[in-house]
């Protein structure tokens, strides 16, 4: 790709930008109005920004995925104002939710959201709360998703006007789990999704996080560039579930930053089916002794989509555990992407663990390309990792024929096992059974 077209369409990006006024630091702006801060967050990630090169696959870390279709897509910032009727929306809400915030096209829509506050949680949207909770919200937002290096993060960041906070006080447990639910609308536009979920010392909840289309058009293209910043104090407890499930033509670019405290433990399961070209960065600090992390994924792609998953899981601290499971299902011509980095620092004694990555492919031009890593520098630890790609096994496919079923009902059998096995760990019946549902329609439909 020309370097050219790269600064052309950086250009173009930022110059839709609001203009910003750099001249106090953040200290002097907290006191005399709360919302100063956000300015000056976003002046210093404009900055970033027109520093950064756009990645392409001559970067490492960018290599087998190719974004560069997206320098021919200028689409301008969404903008807010439609708001779809509620019975377009229903669809999608998942019924064990009594805290839902929807947000359409980045904006929030507080006709479609139910906000209850039980156990004094605070829940709402930015541009509400960034007054009322300026001290606790400016204390982590932009903290942990570093724009400093990240392209994505930073245009996000410039680009941030409204977002999603949730905010679990001391010792709060949240009986019933928070829908954050993104709708995208408007077609040829970028989306910059923004979400801050905190759980305070001995707090526990469950956050869905997702992402859905309702255009009309279903063949139309749009940009969602989204950040997510979760922070856990001592012994917190999240379960973060993830889903992307953008129209076909889409471009899903995401970032996600956790930072785990003393014997906090986080639990994630990311689900991607849709977009055009997806790509997740997930990064998870282990920042004290103790702290724990479960990282479950799954990609189910065909006809020519791309689904890239990059995580990094850094052990700071002795003591800590994480454990990933990755598994990406891949049909026709799609092709899937997994780069799994562990780190263990000098002072991460008595870390464990653990990495698998699992892959099928469903046809010759499948591709998947996965790069499972370590990076070890403390001698007193247990680490592992491995990475397989198959096809579906034909003894297998031979004994279901062997039982009655047709070869094409017991590959499409064999498919949904291989995929079932990471929905099993949601905790949500209703979306379990609707995922399950999804995924066994698209396996049958092949």
């Amino acid at each position: 790709m020309n370097e050219s077209k790269n600064i052309d369409y950086l250009t173009c990006l930022l110059k839709s930008l609001p203009a910003q006024s750099n001249s106090s630091t953040f200290q002097d702006t907290l006191p005399e109005d709360p919302q100063l801060w956000i300015k000056q967050l976003r002046a210093q990630a404009i900055d970033e920004a027109g520093q950064l090169k756009w990645p392409t696959n001559k970067d490492e870390e960018w290599r087998f995925t190719d974004i560069s279709p997206l320098t021919r897509l200028p689409f301008k910032p969404a903008q807010a104002g439609y708001v779809p009727d509620l019975s377009e929306v229903r669809p999608f809400f998942i019924e064990e939710m009594v805290n839902r915030l929807v947000f359409v096209n980045g904006f929030f829509a507080p006709e479609l959201s139910s906000i209850t506050h039980e156990n004094q949680l605070i829940i709402g949207n930015l541009d509400t709360l960034a007054t009322s909770h300026a001290h606790v919200i400016s204390a982590h937002l932009g903290q942990y998703a570093q724009f400093r290096q990240n392209l994505f993060t930073a245009l996000n960041t410039a680009f941030l006007h409204d977002g999603a906070i949730i905010i679990a006080p001391r010792n709060t447990v949240v009986d019933q789990p928070i829908h954050l639910l993104f709708v995208a609308t408007q077609a040829e536009t970028t989306h910059y999704p923004r979400c801050l979920i905190v759980g305070d010392d001995n707090s526990q909840m469950t956050v869905v996080e997702d992402y859905v289309a309702l255009q009309a058009d279903k063949s139309s293209a749009y940009i969602t560039n989204s950040v997510t910043e979760l922070k856990l104090s001592a012994n917190a407890q999240i379960q973060h579930i993830r889903l992307q499930r953008e129209n076909l033509n889409a471009f899903h670019l995401a970032n996600c930053a956790v930072s785990l405290d003393h014997a906090s433990r986080y639990e994630t399961i990311s689900i991607s089916l849709g977009a055009k070209i997806s790509r997740y960065n997930l990064n998870v600090s282990l920042n004290a002794k103790a702290a724990e992390c479960a990282i479950d994924g799954l990609a189910l792609i065909t006809d020519g989509q791309l689904a890239d998953t990059h995580t990094c899981i850094d052990h700071v601290k002795p003591n800590c555990t994480s454990h990933q499971q990755h598994k990406c299902i891949v049909d026709n011509d799609a092709h899937a992407v997994f780069n799994g980095k562990i780190i263990v620092r000098p002072n991460a004694q008595k870390t464990n663990s653990s990495q698998s990555s699992r892959n099928l492919l469903l046809s010759n031009k499948a591709q998947i390309d996965t790069k499972p890593q370590l990076e070890i520098f403390a001698d007193d630890v247990k680490c592992a990792h491995g990475a397989t790609v198959g096809q579906l096994d034909k003894d297998e496919i031979f004994y279901l024929k062997s039982r009655g079923l047709s070869e094409l009902a017991a590959r499409n059998l064999l498919t949904y096992a291989f995929g079932a096995e990471i929905l099993n760990n949601i905790p949500i019946p209703s979306l379990k059974h609707t995922l399950e549902q999804t995924v066994l329609n698209q396996t049958q439909s092949h």
